[in-house]
């Protein structure tokens, strides 16, 4: 397992080193099914199902047949709202009642955090500062800091206690999210470039996982 860079509270180097706990931030998967399964199910239970069509039944017109029945050499037809008509109704086609939520076991997805939490450690990318002001109201306050953290892309900033008034000193910095330990999701944790989290917030990811040291 390899070791973290840790930072200062105010953004330098730090000295010391930090001990993370094996069960957690030690689980490199041979396969990634697992992941998957908790990255679709993240974005299938965030889905709006906003799509819906119009069945021949609920589009306007079409009280009266096209043509008479016999004698004209044609095909018979009830109705010019019929779906095989230009301007008729839609078969088959979603009604905004679809339901697209998939389940995942708890077990389940702590097992998949944990794997990208370990996968993120093997990459690199993850990193550990000693606290973060839960009073920091400003974001030129929030710009400093990260700007001395030196780390690129997608930053995700993991604390203990996410305050009002933290969420929005960073809510307007580009690429940058901010997420209470106990709310962090395979989702974020993929997509995030870098991830520094503070001490605290260590702690609590392992006994919010369910692992006692």
């Amino acid at each position: 397992m390899k070791t973290p860079i840790v930072f200062t509270k105010s953004g330098n180097k730090a000295t010391s080193a930090v001990k993370l706990n094996k069960t957690v931030f030690d689980v490199i998967p041979e396969k990634h099914d697992l992941l998957q399964q908790a990255y679709t199910s993240y974005l299938a239970n965030g889905r709006d199902n906003l799509a819906v069509t119009k069945t021949r039944g609920l589009v306007r017109g079409g009280g009266r047949k096209p043509w008479r029945q016999k004698g004209t050499g044609r095909a018979r037809f009830g109705s010019i709202r019929n779906p095989i008509w230009t301007g008729g109704g839609i078969a088959f086609g979603p009604t905004g009642q679809e339901n697209y939520k998939k389940k995942l076991h708890k077990n389940a997805k702590h097992q998949a955090l944990r794997q990208a939490l370990s996968l993120s450690l093997d990459s690199g990318k993850f990193h550990v500062i000693e606290a973060i002001d839960p009073k920091m109201t400003k974001t030129k306050e929030a710009v400093s800091l990260i700007s001395k953290l030196k780390l690129e892309g997608k930053l995700l900033i993991v604390v203990d206690n996410k305050t009002e008034s933290l969420s929005r000193a960073v809510q307007n910095i580009n690429n940058v999210s901010c997420v209470q330990a106990t709310y962090l999701n395979v989702f974020d944790v993929l997509n995030a470039d870098n991830i520094i989290v503070e001490k605290p917030a260590i702690e609590a990811i392992e006994n919010w996982l369910g692992v006692t040291k």
